[in-house]
């Protein structure tokens, strides 16, 4: 497979959710040989592409299911959760405690807290969009800095 090839496949993991850039930076590393910097940006820029969509359109299409009989339970029980998980951590942290502790939920690269959750969540707390935006970023650069770490020093003290 030719390089560039390479660098699509590792763009496309990055926007598939629960692996994100999480896995897309070990394939570019430690399996592609691609070098960091290209990969990292590549990583970042696949990793947010769905953020928007994610914010702009997830609770729309749960609240179009709540009433539909295969996913209904389904979409009513993410409403639920959603919002009361949201409206708990909004009372005890705050707005601005809100912004870091969602910067830190993508940030820390384990499954399940990427941009794709930490955007869904950000939908139920209502945070604006540019906020979401920011914070995710921010968690994405974390996380993406804390992966080349790992990818760069720990598999490569293994190897």
């Amino acid at each position: 497979m030719n390089k560039f090839l390479k660098y699509i496949v590792v763009f496309l993991v990055s926007m598939v959710p629960i692996v994100e850039l999480r896995g897309a930076i070990p394939i570019a590393l430690d399996v592609y040989h691609l070098k960091l910097i290209p990969s990292f940006i590549i990583c970042i820029i696949g990793n947010m592409v769905p953020v928007p969509f994610i914010y702009l359109f997830a609770r729309k299409v749960l609240d179009w299911g709540k009433d539909k009989r295969i996913i209904g339970k389904f979409c009513t029980w993410c409403l639920t959760k959603g919002e009361r998980a949201g409206n708990k951590l909004q009372k005890s942290i705050g707005n601005k405690g809100t912004f870091i502790a969602l910067l830190l939920f993508v940030g820390i690269p384990i499954p399940g807290t990427g941009a794709w959750t930490g955007t869904l969540a950000a939908s139920f707390l209502d945070l604006k969009f540019k906020d979401t935006v920011i914070a995710v970023v921010c968690g994405v650069l974390l996380a993406g800095i804390i992966m080349a770490i790992f990818s760069y020093g720990l598999l490569g003290v293994i190897s």
